[in-house]
């Protein structure tokens, strides 16, 4: 039973399976929760009413700390939170805000995407199901009717065009002909709901949902990791996987196979998995895990973090550690990077909120963690000589990342401040004594990054080896015929922003132009080219030979930069707020969004073209015509200037 799609409506729970004519099954799933009462004599009352208007039944409550004597309650969210104010608050609720489809998998041993007797945790996953790809041409945020629109059916490349009926007519036959498991559509989180109304205007169908019926997921603005980002709303097709390759995070880091795996850990439908943050799955995965082992899912924490002396808190470790490294050039330089280091010290020190007083049971996030980092250390070690384990490898590491900052989480299931220090602590511990392991050995330590460590020396095999033993923890060694860290504005050596050629001639780049996601395409390619130039070059007298070709280079794009197409120079950042407080380009670009009545929201992506820098007018990059040359005159200077600090360096460490 290979599960494509899942989906709770009115007390039920349906499911579908792969492939034309999969069994479309329905079944009976009420709302329940669990319910603690510490004194149950003192709410006689509340229990006499519940049990006259709902199934009522006492039971054990599991959970991560005890087991409790309790009751389930065979009632939905809104009668939980009326027993909480009843009780005022003293009652603990178990089990009330889960998602009915995800229960009713657990309870049943079932796991989406995945054959039968399968282990949900085997990396060699089936992902060759029946896909369609689907375009549209015109801009989705314009007004006025689809006037084209192509479909890739079986290697076949059909395109629609005429009046708007006609194709959504074509395009609904073309679709229920094929009958693909699968439809990949760039921005299909915009245009679907818009073709959906069109049709419905016409009385036609779309084909996308194999039933005829959507799901509606919100849109909403959310604040992670210090931004705002935003979620796009969708409607999502019954028994059919609707990818919006744009927009989907996890399409464009892991395909499709990540999207799946993502689906089979955490027990959603991969219409979730995909539009869901690394976080959430995380989430999830911790509570189908949860629920698959019979333990209670608290609905309210009540243990975020206990009090605690000022001293306590003042001696708390909080955060990574960093060893600021001088800017310049280096050669024979090796990175050693722990694997998941954050997950990995869960495993290793049995952190979890419950073993802070009982440190010699095992904890429930260790537990659930260990098989995937098991995982994750397979198909790193597999996608190096085969590539189709690199989405997987991608999907594992983004959840892995985002489990510890989880464990901070005020409103995590199971996460505690404390089990979120302590981890920060044990990364303290690592990092230090592999910098005491490397210098012992006679290594240079030139950088330190959290859960890596850039050093110089001989004997990098018997330095891996020896972390490892001491440790306890895996790690993967980079070899680098050199590497630059670049300065900040004060001439200090920059955290995150370095380029280096590995000893196999590839580059890693991190933190500059050709990496940030606002830099212009134009000026990405151009200092895209003038790095593979570098990276031609094993030594430093290679490297100082490409003075004069790169600044040639650079001449010449910097004269040509006026004719280039305006498209090339759009920004796309995200906006934070609707209501900016000084002149910048993205409160302009929010004015020419309202000009043309595009709704936004904080946290969405907006494009533009700066036209002139002295005011921070733009035109948004499909209207763009013209652009402000001498501004992107000096991005392309911070571009090169970053290129040719190598250059620089190369030649005084050979002079």
């Amino acid at each position: 039973m290979w599960i494509l799609d899942t989906c709770s409506r009115n007390g039920q729970v349906e499911t579908w399976e792969r492939g034309r004519g999969g069994r479309h099954l329905v079944i009976p799933a009420p709302p329940s929760f669990l319910l603690y009462l510490p004194d149950p004599h003192a709410h006689g009352d509340l229990l006499e009413g519940l049990e006259c208007r709902f199934p009522l039944e006492e039971c054990h409550i599991r959970t991560v700390y005890e087991t409790l004597d309790g009751y389930r309650v065979q009632a939905g969210r809104e009668v939980a939170d009326l027993v909480e104010r009843q009780t005022q608050y003293e009652a603990l609720i178990f089990n009330a805000d889960l998602r009915l489809d995800q229960c009713v998998l657990a309870e049943r041993n079932l796991v989406p995407c995945s054959e039968e007797g399968e282990s949900r945790f085997s990396i060699d996953l089936l992902s060759d199901l029946p896909a369609m790809e689907i375009s549209v041409a015109d801009n989705p945020f314009t007004p006025g009717p689809v006037t084209s629109l192509s479909l890739l059916v079986d290697g076949r490349q059909v395109r629609l065009e005429g009046d708007e009926k006609t194709i959504i007519s074509d395009m609904e036959a073309l679709i229920r002909s094929a009958d693909p498991d699968v439809i990949l559509f760039p921005q299909a989180d915009v245009w679907v709901p818009r073709l959906a109304a069109r049709a419905a205007e016409y009385g036609l169908g779309t084909g996308f949902s194999r039933s005829g019926r959507f799901r509606r997921l919100s849109a909403k603005s959310y604040w992670s990791y210090g931004k705002t980002e935003y979620r796009v709303g969708a409607l999502i097709p019954d028994g059919r996987l609707l990818v919006d390759t744009r927009q989907s995070f996890h399409y464009r880091e892991s395909g499709l196979a990540g999207i799946l795996l993502g689906a089979r850990l955490s027990g959603l439908p991969p219409n979730l998995s995909a539009r869901f943050t690394s976080g959430t799955l995380i989430s999830s995965y911790e509570v189908y895990e949860a629920l698959r082992q019979g333990i209670a899912v608290p609905y309210r924490k009540s243990d975020p973090e206990a009090v605690r002396r000022f001293s306590s808190l003042k001696a708390a470790d909080r955060g990574g550690m960093m060893f600021q490294p001088r800017p310049g050039i280096y050669t024979a330089v090796h990175e050693i990077d722990f694997t998941s280091l954050y997950p990995s010290l869960i495993v290793r020190d049995n952190l979890s909120p419950e073993t802070l007083a009982h440190p010699g049971r095992r904890g429930f996030l260790p537990g659930v963690l260990a098989p995937l980092i098991a995982m994750r250390m397979e198909t790193k070690q597999k996608k190096a000589h085969d590539p189709r384990y690199a989405g997987l490898d991608a999907i594992l590491k983004w959840m892995l990342v985002t489990c510890f900052g989880y464990t901070g989480y005020r409103n995590a299931k199971f996460g505690r401040i404390e089990v979120h220090e302590a981890i920060t602590g044990s990364a303290r511990d690592v990092l230090l004594h592999v910098k005491d392991i490397a210098e012992e050995m006679g290594f240079a330590v030139l950088h330190g990054i959290v859960d890596c460590l850039w050093v110089q020396g001989e004997a990098v095999t018997a330095f891996k080896e020896r972390v490892e033993r001491e440790t306890r923890l895996h790690t993967v060694v980079d070899a680098y015929d050199w590497l630059v860290f670049l300065p900040m504005a004060d001439r200090s050596g920059a955290y995150n922003r370095y380029y280096g050629r590995f000893a196999d001639g590839s580059l890693k780049v991190r933190g500059i132009a050709s990496r940030r996601g606002d830099t212009p395409v134009c000026i990405r390619n151009v200092q895209q080219e003038m790095l593979a130039l570098l990276g031609q070059a094993r030594t430093l007298p290679e490297i100082a030979s490409f003075r004069e070709p790169l600044r040639e280079r650079y001449r010449q794009i910097r004269e040509t930069l006026p004719l280039v197409r305006p498209a090339e120079m759009a920004i796309s950042r995200q906006i934070s707020t609707l209501r900016y407080r000084h002149a910048c380009p993205e409160a302009s670009a929010v004015q020419a969004c309202a000009a043309e009545g595009i709704a936004l929201s904080p946290g969405m992506e907006v494009s533009y073209v700066v036209t002139d820098a002295r005011t921070w007018a733009v035109d948004l990059d499909w209207k763009a015509t013209r652009f402000d040359v001498g501004y992107y005159q000096r991005l392309l200077q911070k571009a090169w200037e970053e290129v040719i600090f190598a250059v620089e360096q190369a030649e005084m460490e050979g002079g």
